[in-house]
């Protein structure tokens, strides 16, 4: 598989006024048969919520949704009974699995949100519906790669559904951090902040990065960055 860059101002869009949104792969009203999504990868959208703006309750079913929050704070209530919000270095999954329903607003009146929401696929229908929150320093993410999320939910990682390894890193210039690849595997980059080098590639906030085919993934730093790396069976 060659490696595929999804450059930031390519993804779809959606302006609501209360809500701008960033889809890299099809979503919504928004369709591209070239970006359905990558391996069990679905959605990825950057959402920009206004003050007191959000998502009224709605439902879902057989998805594995995970949030992180970029900026500011966003409050999340859904029919398992789960209420919360969460902020920077939050991340929560939700399993839709036979059907939830759920809102997410911004939790401030005056200060906007910024988010990435995430769907993946679930490795099969008919799960029971979950809800999972863990809280990650920034310490934790700094200078490597901290497993957030995981099929056996392991080194204190969320569960997910799904052969996927999620990662979260924040990275100085000069730093650089390395995820060997498995057979079978690939992965995609997302680059929430900054400027990094993938194998040599250069990708800048927004972009996303799809890489197959290799033995190791070797992210360099060009300045103050933070990224999402999904490591995933193909």
């Amino acid at each position: 598989m060659q490696t595929i860059i999804r450059k930031s101002e390519d993804r779809g869009s959606a302006n609501f006024g209360w809500l701008d949104s960033k889809h890299s792969f099809s979503f919504g009203g928004y369709h591209d048969p070239r970006y359905m999504g990558f391996g069990p990868l679905r959605v990825i959208n950057e959402d920009r919520v206004a003050p007191g703006g959000g998502f009224p309750t709605h439902p879902h079913r057989d998805m594995e949704i995970v949030t992180y929050p970029l900026t500011g704070a966003l409050e999340h209530e859904d029919s398992t009974g789960e209420h919360a919000v969460i902020r920077p270095g939050d991340v929560q999954r939700m399993s839709a699995g036979t059907g939830v329903r759920h809102s997410e607003y911004n939790a401030s009146r005056t200060e906007p949100v910024r988010f990435l929401q995430i769907w993946i696929i679930p490795e099969r229908d008919g799960l029971d519906p979950g809800y999972e929150q863990k809280t990650f320093s920034a310490q934790e993410k700094r200078g490597t790669l901290r497993l957030v999320g995981s099929r056996d939910g392991r080194d204190g990682s969320l569960t997910i559904h799904q052969d996927v390894d999620l990662y979260a890193t924040a990275l100085e210039g000069g730093e650089s951090v390395a995820l060997a690849l498995r057979a079978g595997r690939g992965v995609w980059v997302q680059v929430a902040d900054g400027e990094l080098s993938v194998n040599g590639q250069r990708v800048s906030g927004g972009d996303g990065i799809a890489i197959g085919e290799t033995d190791e993934i070797r992210i360099e730093s060009l300045g103050r960055t933070e990224a999402l790396v999904f490591d995933m069976a193909l």
